[in-house]
């Protein structure tokens, strides 16, 4: 694949954010957010080429896609494509703030 792929920082970054934050997310989601398309590319990239257990449900009559990341999940087991490396250093940032607030 291209490093097209990994061009749009902001629907990369946002669907990986999102997912680890704990949200279900759906098509509806991304373009309203970030103005974004083709969330189920960016699903199924993550899932195979960076092994994201990532769930899906069909909903409503329009049988929409709705995507998650299952509770018991850790997110620093998880890869991060290049363009969503943000996401996993901030979390990394605000876990060890989190860590320090509590020692002291």
């Amino acid at each position: 694949m291209s490093d097209h792929w990994y061009s749009n920082h902001s629907q990369v970054y946002w669907t990986c954010k999102a997912l680890v934050e704990g949200r279900t997310i759906n098509h509806m989601d991304e373009i309203g957010e970030v103005r974004g398309w083709r969330l189920g590319a960016i699903v199924h990239r993550l899932r195979r080429k960076y092994h994201w257990p990532i769930e899906t449900e069909y909903r409503g009559p329009e049988r929409i896609a709705h995507y998650w990341l299952p509770s018991r999940i850790e997110w620093q087991a998880l890869s991060f494509p290049r363009s969503a490396i943000g996401v996993r250093d901030a979390l990394k940032t605000a876990t060890e703030a989190q860590r320090g607030g509590a020692d002291g």
